[in-house]
């Protein structure tokens, strides 16, 4: 598959299921190997396991929204710079809802193999999540 696919790919994963919420989509999106290198606590393996970390973050966050910032494609590889913003109305990591609008700063890779996602990274801005929730103590 072509970078610019492999592109496309991840843009429809930003678009449809992290912000329309068509979690359906993730069966088709994700490959049956795939690899998630920094899981949330507890998170299942392959698509449930997104699906479940997706719908956490949506709940906690019902407005939320993903911009692409940068997508950037070699080969199998997709490096994603986004950030999304939301307010704070569920319960989010342990911490009540604050009412509080978020903007949160973060950077993917994703592995593809026969047009899914078999694998991904993430580094998120998880101090200046905490400090604009208000829990860094």
């Amino acid at each position: 598959m072509s970078s610019e696919r492999n592109k496309a790919l991840i843009q429809r994963l930003f678009d449809e299921v992290l912000n329309a919420g068509n979690f359906g989509l993730l069966d088709q999106l994700i490959g049956a190997s795939y690899v998630e290198h920094n899981p949330v606590a507890n998170q299942a393996a392959g698509a449930a396991g997104v699906r479940d970390r997706i719908r956490d973050l949506r709940k906690a966050f019902p407005d939320l929204r993903f911009v692409l910032d940068e997508l950037v494609g070699e080969g199998e590889v997709v490096a994603a710079r986004y950030h999304w913003q939301g307010t704070h109305k569920g319960t989010f990591l342990g911490i009540a809802p604050t009412g509080r609008r978020l903007s949160v700063r973060g950077m993917d890779f994703y592995r593809l193999e026969d047009g899914r996602v078999i694998e991904h990274w993430d580094v998120v801005d998880e101090f200046g999540m905490l400090s604009q929730l208000g829990d860094l103590g």
